[in-house]
């Protein structure tokens, strides 16, 4: 394989893992992994919902995210093109958010799916995103059961996820 093919490959592999950093930085509450995956003067924009920098956005999305019990984020399939320093993508992406239980106890869930237009940089060795643009394909709410925050199902009792460093990841990450 020729030098610029692996250059290529490692520049696409860099940037699924600051994609996947994301997700994990959001699910996880590490606000200064979400930072990293922006360049300081990186944006964001998330149409009707943010524009700004991308650390504004980190900050926008920290306190929206207090108002939630559960989130997790999924990257799907990425199509990435590098070109030397610089790179584009679109990757899918998956949002489920579960409501803090209202006055009367009642719960919802928000599935978001679309899509993030990603431009990418390498500087001093480290590919992050330039700007980002989110686009919503489709979003359901649902209402959630009184069972939704229980840990065990059918006789099985999954370690508790937590939106914190006590989440049982960080012992293997």
């Amino acid at each position: 394989m020729a030098p610029q093919e692996l250059q290529q490959l490692a520049a696409e592999a860099e940037i699924r893992r600051v994609l996947a950093q994301y997700c994990r930085a959001l699910d996880r509450m590490d606000k200064n992994a979400a930072y990293g995956v922006w360049h300081s003067d990186g944006s964001a924009l998330y149409h009707d919902i943010f524009e700004g920098s991308g650390h504004g956005f980190v900050d926008w999305v920290w306190q929206a995210h207090a108002a939630m019990e559960r989130h997790s984020h999924q990257i799907a399939q990425s199509w990435i093109a590098v070109d030397g320093d610089s790179a584009r993508s679109e990757s899918y992406v998956t949002v489920c958010l579960w409501t803090l239980p209202d006055a009367d106890g009642r719960q919802q869930e928000i599935v978001g799916r679309g899509r993030y237009l990603d431009r990418w940089a390498c500087r001093k060795g480290r590919w992050a995103i330039e700007h980002r643009e989110h686009v919503l394909d489709m979003q359901t709410i649902h209402p959630l059961g009184a069972e939704a925050g229980q840990a065990s199902v059918k006789g099985y009792v999954s370690a508790v996820s937590s939106r914190d460093s006590s989440d049982p990841s960080f012992n293997y990450c």
